[in-house]
């Protein structure tokens, strides 16, 4: 490649036909906006410099654009007068010194573009004489392209659709928009460019007439991925780019080791890693930057976003976001894992669980019907079915510890600040409000009373007043059986009969 290279970066136009308050170039595809993509590839080739011309919702697409390349310049077009005067504004602001060696000039709506293909395209350019270089592509269906007119010294023309001979719309090869240019040739090409059109605009392609009159001469290059240089101009065509894009992502991650039992139902994020013999089951989401260790099983009809997903962890039916997930640990079904959650190895996050900025200790285990919110769990504790972790006091928010192998019952609450010993345990039905001690039993449940016959006082008439009814003859008739008496099946009691949670 030549050693002095510029991007040049269109991406001021409005985007009318997206209909949205967004800027096109802003939509995200993959996980990444449009022109993130874009900018991933330009970033590829190891530019001197890249420039982004900006215009409609600057004020959205430049903090994007430094945010992604720190040292990007940005040039402002006040007005959108064509591709020419774009490419005119962005010349115009690099430093006289600046303008030097090759320029690459690309669209910030092509997200399917790659640097490797950028690469190839610079060597071609920079291995020639040519004033400036055309990437082309051959398609079979061409209408609505500029179509590429050759002769034996390289592109004689650009002809676009309206204007062309019925001989020339029979080309298959089209003009990408993406062009490299000698800088001399377009510095010297810009001031020249003419709105003596119908539009009134000034087109970056009337340097193909420029360059012949010149006695210069133009290459193409023909890509043989073409769909990279498509571009999106309203929902539907982003819809089609961002199903190819996930269809070549998981390409890549199949021949890479990873199982994708459906590739239709399964999605992928562009910065998404998988190490091998991931298996992702139909119905999976994978977002942002989530990461799958190896032996990992995802799914099935999961969404993880950010996510850090152990090696050999299980996750069903689950959604995920900012969360870590240890080694061997289980998810699922039905869990939902918001922004803070860390589940040690071997732990495990069951049915009809909701966690959120809880670090799970190694084995500790929730499994069912629980909130866990603003907690520490030890290792090898166990939280009882139906525990709710109070956290906010209506001001703030407080913080519950679940000590190491405590053991804690169904259907408690714990009214945080609180914290639970090692070792120590609750029974069933308890609000804690104090701190338990290191193996300590505590429970906050009354004794049990009866209210003999309620049901037929204070139902009468009714199925379950008849039933009480029903039941309590069938009892005094039993009285006389053999053995029957009045303790006959009545456990003693205690407070520790329901310390297990489930």
């Amino acid at each position: 490649m030549p050693q002095e290279i510029t991007v040049i970066v269109l991406a001021a136009g409005g985007g009318t036909r997206m209909k949205s308050k967004t800027m096109k170039v802003l939509h995200p595809i993959a996980g990444r906006s449009m022109i993130g993509h874009v900018l991933r590839a330009a970033v590829a080739v190891e530019p001197s410099r890249v420039v982004a011309v900006v215009g409609h919702q600057r004020e959205q697409v430049g903090p994007h654009v430094t945010e992604l390349v720190p040292d990007a310049l940005l040039a402002v077009q006040e007005t959108q007068e064509g591709t020419g005067h774009a490419v005119r504004t962005a010349w115009e602001a690099l430093p006289a010194q600046a303008r030097t060696g090759t320029v690459l000039v690309i669209t910030g709506d092509t997200p399917l573009l790659e640097g490797e293909s950028l690469r190839a395209f610079l060597d071609f350019h920079a291995g020639t004489e040519h004033a400036m270089s055309i990437l082309t592509g051959v398609v079979a269906d061409p209408f609505g392209y500029g179509r590429i007119v050759r002769d034996e010294t390289g592109v004689a023309a650009i002809v676009e659709q309206k204007d062309a001979t019925e001989a020339q719309l029979a080309i298959d090869e089209i003009n990408s928009g993406i062009l490299a240019f000698d800088a001399a040739f377009l510095d010297a090409a810009l001031p020249r460019l003419t709105n003596a059109n119908a539009k009134g605009e000034y087109y970056l392609t009337d340097t193909v007439t420029l360059a012949r009159a010149d006695g210069r001469t133009v290459g193409a290059f023909v890509i043989d991925d073409v769909v990279q240089t498509e571009g999106a101009n309203d929902r539907a065509q982003l819809a089609a780019l961002g199903a190819e894009m996930n269809r070549r992502i998981l390409d890549r991650w199949m021949r890479e080791g990873v199982t994708v039992v459906d590739p239709a139902s399964t999605w992928v994020d562009a910065d998404v890693k998988l190490a091998a013999d991931v298996t992702l089951l139909p119905g999976v989401q994978l977002l942002g930057a989530t990461a799958v260790g190896e032996d990992a099983v995802i799914g099935p009809d999961s969404t993880l976003k950010d996510c850090e997903i152990g090696a050999g962890a299980h996750v069903v039916r689950a959604h995920g976001e900012l969360a870590v997930v240890g080694p061997g640990a289980t998810v699922g079904p039905f869990a939902y894992l918001r922004p803070g959650t860390e589940l040690g190895q071997d732990g495990k996050i069951g049915t009809f669980v909701e966690t959120k900025n809880a670090q799970i200790g190694q084995g500790a285990k929730v499994p069912h019907l629980s909130y866990v919110g603003d907690a520490t769990i030890g290792e090898g504790a166990n939280i009882g079915a139906g525990t709710i972790f109070a956290n906010y006091d209506g001001v703030a928010k407080h913080r519950t510890t679940i000590g190491a192998y405590a053991k804690t019952a169904s259907n408690n609450t714990f009214v945080a600040p609180v914290t639970i010993g090692d070792g120590a345990a609750t029974g069933a039905g308890s609000v804690i409000r104090r701190d338990v001690p290191p193996g300590a039993l505590a429970v906050t449940s009354g004794p049990q009373r009866h209210f003999d016959e309620w049901a037929q006082k204070k139902r009468a008439g009714t199925a379950q007043a008849k039933a009480a009814a029903d039941a309590a003859k069938a009892s005094h008739r039993g009285d006389d059986a053999p053995g029957a008496g009045p303790d006959a099946g009545t456990p003693e009691s205690g407070v520790g009969d329901s310390v297990a949670g489930g």
